[in-house]
């Protein structure tokens, strides 16, 4: 039970910086999807950077509290959730008309 609470806590946080990276992007990584003279259709990875190295600093945490083999694939399946969902929701996409 701890480690779903943990997992949802995880998806949760996820999410929320997923979210706010695409809405406040601190490095501007931003590639362009489609360009048309009417539309430039953008896609601002720093969501998706701020989530990944998130990710990577929570497995750090759990190599080096031995808890990588119990909590490491909650944590994987936290973040891959938040990904799909985030994708869903369209985090990080953007559209410029002219």
């Amino acid at each position: 039970m701890k480690k779903a609470i943990s997992a949802f806590l995880q998806f949760i946080l996820f999410v929320f910086v997923f979210g706010a990276g695409s809405l406040f992007p601190p490095f501007h990584i931003e590639h362009v999807i489609l360009a048309t003279p009417g539309t430039t259709r953008i896609f601002v990875a720093d969501g998706l950077v701020l989530m990944l190295v998130l990710f990577f600093v929570i497995l750090l945490i759990e190599t080096l509290r031995k808890r990588i083999i119990p909590a490491g694939p909650w944590t994987a399946a936290a973040f891959i959730l938040a990904t799909v969902v985030g994708f869903w929701m369209e985090f990080g996409f953007k559209t410029i008309s002219r």
